[in-house]
């Protein structure tokens, strides 16, 4: 198997005489198998081993086992801990997600820190089998559908042309020790299901099907790369620009047969989905005017084209308000007051002012955008709430949220999304003396 191992390195060039490589060691078979080609091929590397919490002692099981084998090997060994399950309720995906995001994000981060070259993670051939048949059930494209790549930037997957049955012999003959992961065996993940369920039966409908589907994602990946470069030669060819505006003229579409997939191409590089590129498609050249948001960009329906331009970086606004002075106009269009809470008082219910305790203030205030990560209390809770949650119970398109304005007072606390919603901590009581007014002029 390293004969096989070192070729399949140097085929695809994944690693140079050089390279210094940080090894993704989870402590299961996998990871430990390649943890064991990695010394017996003299690759100089250092593990690093995540602890998401959660399986609770069995995580930490895991940690001291890679601890305990990297000490005897005399490997370098970092560890990071991860609180998972609150990170994926605060970005609103699931806990594979999370796990997947922090844990690269770490690994990139080493990676810099200790100046080393590579991160090796351990996916192999049935991973990459699993991989088709969810991006297949998701209704993937060529992209999807092709797997992994050996090489990612600098992400290297050195062990993608073995199969689990190829590394599980390994590790016997070797008496190469691993930890289990009990959650592998259950069928509550796709994946899982996948794995337990489907490939099994796939295997029951010819002895050499599980070869025959490794060879059809090699020529897939092979095929997708000459797409992609036929794809950028076509773009090239009818992409206009004007300024920092792309503009492709819908004659270019009217010639192609497959427009909406020249659209999709085009677009989704730029944070557009797929629904959003099947809207803009159905919109040329009737929906004139109509605006599509990604993120970072704006897609516009003009009358002979179609127009790309990148949405403008939001900037945060200080804005100084000195006690004393009646108005003061700001960027948008606010305008902010004060006055005295008299007895015949009636507050202004109108989603365009807001009206707060002015004593609860501290000055200066800041009108800002939204940050991943803001909290505040909606008027009628007493708990806080994330705003991306708040978004969501808004309904917000992704213009919307990337768009909306904050007041923040001077200690950080977000008293007023703007047009929307005020902070239950600010807002005016029994004993409220002075009123804070802000009123945003739409138009």
């Amino acid at each position: 198997m390293i004969d096989q191992f070192q070729a399949y390195i140097n085929r695809y060039n994944l690693l140079a005489e050089s390279d210094k490589v940080i090894l993704a060691l989870s402590g299961g078979i996998d990871s430990m198998v390649l943890a064991d080609l990695l010394l017996k091929a003299k690759v100089e590397f250092v593990a690093a081993h995540c602890n998401f919490h959660l399986r609770g002692e069995e995580s930490d099981g895991d940690e001291k086992f890679v601890r305990d084998y990297a000490e005897r090997n005399g490997i370098q060994c970092f560890v990071k801990h991860f609180e998972t399950e609150k990170y994926a309720a605060e970005q609103s995906i699931s806990i594979e997600m999370a796990a997947r995001d922090l844990r690269y994000a770490w690994f990139e981060e080493l990676r810099q820190q200790l100046g080393y070259d590579k991160i090796a993670v351990a996916h192999h051939a049935d991973d990459q089998a699993e991989t088709f048949f969810i991006n297949l059930l998701r209704g993937a494209g060529l992209n999807g559908l092709k797997g992994m790549k050996p090489q990612n930037g600098v992400i290297i997957r050195p062990l993608l042309w073995a199969s689990r049955e190829q590394i599980r012999k390994y590790a016997v003959e070797n008496q190469i020790l691993w930890r289990e992961d009990h959650t592998n065996a259950e069928s509550v993940y796709l994946r899982n299901k996948i794995r337990n369920q489907l490939l099994p039966a796939f295997d029951e409908l010819h002895a050499e099907a599980r070869q025959g589907l490794y060879k059809s994602l090699e020529h897939l990946a092979a095929e997708n790369e000459l797409y992609r470069e036929l794809l950028q030669e076509k773009l090239g060819q009818i992409i206009e620009y004007n300024g920092d505006i792309q503009r492709i003229p819908y004659s270019a579409f009217l010639i192609q047969h497959s427009s909406f997939q020249l659209l999709f191409e085009w677009l989704r590089q730029y944070g557009f989905n797929t629904d959003q590129c099947h809207f803009i498609h159905e919109a040329v050249g009737t929906g004139i005017g109509n605006q599509y948001f990604s993120p970072t960009h704006c897609v516009v329906i003009g009358r002979d084209d179609l127009q790309l331009s990148e949405i403008n970086e939001k900037t945060d606004v200080e804005i100084q308000i000195q006690i004393g002075e009646e108005e003061i106009l700001s960027p948008i269009h606010l305008r902010f007051s004060k006055m005295e809470k008299t007895a015949d008082f009636i507050i202004n219910k109108s989603s365009d002012v807001a009206q707060l305790d002015f004593d609860k203030l501290r000055f200066p205030l800041t009108l800002r955008h939204w940050r991943h990560g803001d909290r505040f209390c909606p008027l009628g809770m007493k708990g806080s709430k994330l705003l991306s949650d708040f978004f969501v119970d808004q309904k917000f398109t992704e213009y919307q949220k990337q768009n909306v304005w904050l007041l923040v007072s001077a200690e950080g606390d977000i008293f007023w999304v703007v047009g929307y919603r005020i902070d239950d901590r600010f807002k005016i009581v029994n004993d409220t003396k002075t009123v804070f007014q802000c009123r945003w002029n739409r138009s």
